[in-house]
């Protein structure tokens, strides 16, 4: 396998951008993304050690859906397309990671497990009693981690494009991790992270942390995924980062879990900023997963 498209099953992963088996050709956008929907709230919210950066968009009615973004990503560049499409019918929550974007940093390496915390923290900052979660790539990480350990939180769990053991992934992407650098960081991903936070110490600071929690990736154990009893809805590509036959396996562990496969790679039918360009899929995809949010129980 080529040096290219290693490093595209890695930054597919870590930094959300289209994997080494989409036909899909890799297209770096022009111009960093923007939203077409403007927030009824912004601002950082001091969450223990960490201030966290978040927005709110749509209506204040309903179950608020709370959208967490893939590694090395802010909300601009995991969900341009998507969040303006969900806000127009509900209340939308979303936040840079720690270390990403706009949110601080602590001590200590950063974890999927400490990130599921903040988010509860900062629900309970927001006042908010119950969500919908959507995960992406290492965002969905996050979400279930938060079901595990917030399950009372949780209403619905959208899991998309990630995994819970390292088995879940093909042996090649954990293989090149070791040998990935800076430099070989996809440059729409450090534009927009630039143009969020101008400090190119801290853009480093987030690609190094990303790398090391993926170089230490600790599994799920499949009791721990089977104690998620919400309805949950596994998406992915059919040429993804996670292995088809995971998807499957985690269906059959948790007990209300439903399977959406789409012919894409990994983000294409989110439109995320460097995915490949597929213009009706973001439409398709939210319109499916508010198919779920809404009506199955």
């Amino acid at each position: 396998m080529s040096r290219f498209k290693y490093l595209s099953i890695f930054f597919g992963m870590l930094f959300s951008i289209l994997n080494c088996m989409s036909s899909t050709p890799f297209v770096l956008k022009e111009q960093p993304p923007k939203f077409s929907s403007e927030p009824t709230e912004r601002g950082n919210a001091q969450i223990g050690d960490l201030s966290i950066y978040y927005e709110v968009h749509g209506k204040n009615e309903g179950i608020p859906l709370v959208l967490l973004n893939g590694g090395g990503s802010t909300i601009e560049t995991t969900y341009s397309k998507l969040l303006p499409i969900f806000s127009k019918h509900r209340r939308v929550i979303a936040l840079d990671e720690q270390a990403h974007g706009r949110t601080g940093d602590r001590k200590g390496p950063l974890r999927f497990h400490t990130s599921a915390d903040d988010v509860a923290g900062l629900l309970k900052h927001l006042k908010i009693e119950k969500v919908d979660v959507l995960g992406f790539s290492n965002g969905a990480s996050v979400a279930l981690h938060l079901a595990v350990r917030h399950p009372k939180l949780v209403n619905k769990l959208v899991f998309a494009s990630s995994m819970s053991k390292k088995s879940g992934a093909f042996p090649q992407f954990w293989e090149y991790m070791k040998k990935t650098s800076f430099e070989e960081m996809p440059q729409t991903l450090k534009d927009v992270f630039l143009q969020v936070n101008p400090d190119p110490q801290k853009l480093r600071n987030m690609y190094e942390k990303d790398v090391e929690r993926m170089q230490n990736f600790k599994d799920l154990s499949d009791k721990e995924v089977a104690s998620i009893k919400i309805p949950t809805l596994i998406v992915q590509g059919d040429r993804d980062v996670p292995k088809l036959e995971h998807a499957v396996e985690l269906v059959r562990l948790i007990p209300n879990a439903r399977l959406l496969v789409l012919p894409a790679g990994h983000g294409d039918y989110l439109g995320e900023a460097i995915g490949g360009k597929q213009d009706r899929y973001p439409e398709l995809t939210a319109s499916l997963i508010e198919d779920f949010l809404d009506g199955y129980k």
